[in-house]
């Protein structure tokens, strides 16, 4: 006699969109870049070189998974591009990150 296993359980949206803003903030650089928009709303794309200490490749990579990710935007205004932050998705990864940590309290004080 065989037991029937029981069926997958996928991923909830919450927990993929959790992962995949994590994942673009998963580097250093990343993060950086994010703090930087953030203090000025918008930045050339080579401004934002100059406050890194990385190839200007490297950044575009970068800005690149960020704008993927949807966490900034990125605008092409002739032979340089702006990038600004998409506060709106910000707040989501806030309150993502935030339902995430209100459960692992909770969790925490059942098992004191």
């Amino acid at each position: 006699m065989s037991v029937a296993a029981a069926p997958p359980r996928t991923f909830e949206r919450e927990e993929r969109e959790l992962a995949t803003l994590a994942k673009a903030l998963g580097h250093t650089a990343r993060v950086q870049i994010v703090r930087l928009l953030l203090s000025r709303d918008a930045c050339y794309c080579g401004e934002i070189v100059e406050e890194l200490p990385l190839a200007q490749a490297t950044v575009s990579q970068h800005l690149k998974v960020l704008n993927q990710a949807g966490l900034i935007r990125g605008e092409i205004e002739g032979p340089r591009t702006c990038y600004w932050p998409d506060r709106e998705r910000l707040a989501s990864l806030h309150g993502l990150v935030g339902a995430l940590l209100r459960d692992a309290v909770a969790l925490s004080e059942v098992g004191r």
